[in-house]
């Protein structure tokens, strides 16, 4: 029998699975996972190994990056026709930088329940055992892979107070840090490696620390770094010498206006607007 709401209705319930260690799938998840009709996988092997550890039998479709936008059409007929689905990404929590937020916007939007359940992710573990301070914090996933992007991303970024939560490859690890310690500076940082498998591990002290320690590290990483707790107010300067500043350090005056405009919250016509009344 298809698991159904509280009113009767079809659900999509998006279903944490472990990040590693297998004890980590709760008992909810199990059951939902054998009631519902049909299951939706970033990974159908990966899922399939699961399922045959806790004895699920269940019809999988592959639902990843390249194809979830396409599933939209499948997903609503299984709901239109009555059938509770579930979906799952490889590990941790979908829609948390993993497919399912494509289908569970759709279902939301033809009216549709749908249901998260609390389950097992790495960014949680990783910033509560940081030692960084847990609040307020931005979770910000994946930056871009691209050298140039990823600082443009950090840039503007670095003013932000709260602690930041960033998921990194292995392979690029030492290049984001070296990155973050030119735009962050010598912040406090936290970098936690296969949290819930065997060789877990946590790297904790500043960047330029940390870095060394990271150099030829493998698995899947969390990076907590404290926020900018130093960050300049330029309430005294009137948006002239604001932007006067800027042109001083040797920024074009274009961009001197934006970066003005946005550490303002201002919108550029206004900076610039009030610039140029000088020359009048």
């Amino acid at each position: 029998m298809s698991q159904k709401s509280y009113d009767g209705q079809p659900v999509l319930y998006l279903i944490p699975t472990p990040i590693g260690n297998l004890e980590d799938m709760t008992y909810r998840a199990v059951n939902i996972l054998k009631e519902v009709e049909v299951v939706f996988s970033e990974d159908t092997r990966v899922t399939a190994k699961l399922f045959q550890h806790f004895d699920i039998h269940k019809k999988l479709i592959a639902n990843h990056e390249h194809n979830e936008e396409k599933n939209i059409k499948r997903c609503l007929e299984y709901l239109e026709a009555g059938c509770s689905i579930g979906v799952v990404s490889d590990r941790g929590t979908p829609v948390i930088s993993d497919p399912g937020y494509s289908l569970a916007s759709a279902a939301i939007a033809h009216g549709y329940h749908v249901v998260g359940l609390p389950g097992a992710t790495a960014l949680i573990p990783a910033l509560i055992q940081s030692g960084l301070s847990p609040k307020p914090f931005t979770f910000y996933g994946f930056l871009n892979q691209k050298s140039g992007k990823r600082k443009s991303e950090l840039e503007r970024l670095k003013d932000c107070d709260h602690t930041m939560i960033f998921y990194e490859a292995p392979h690029r690890i030492t290049k984001m840090l070296q990155d973050m310690l030119t735009i962050f500076g010598n912040r406090a940082i936290s970098i936690s490696r296969e949290i819930s498998k065997r060789y877990e591990e946590v790297y904790r002290g500043v960047i330029s620390e940390v870095i060394l320690q990271v150099n030829d590290v493998k698995g899947e990483l969390v990076v907590v770094v404290e926020g900018n707790h130093d960050v300049k107010t330029y309430d005294h300067l009137t948006i002239n010498e604001h932007v006067e500043l800027y042109l001083k350090e040797g920024k074009e005056l274009k961009e001197a206006m934006k970066i003005v405009a946005k550490k303002r919250n201002i919108t550029k016509s206004q900076v610039y607007n009030t610039y140029h009344q000088l020359d009048k």
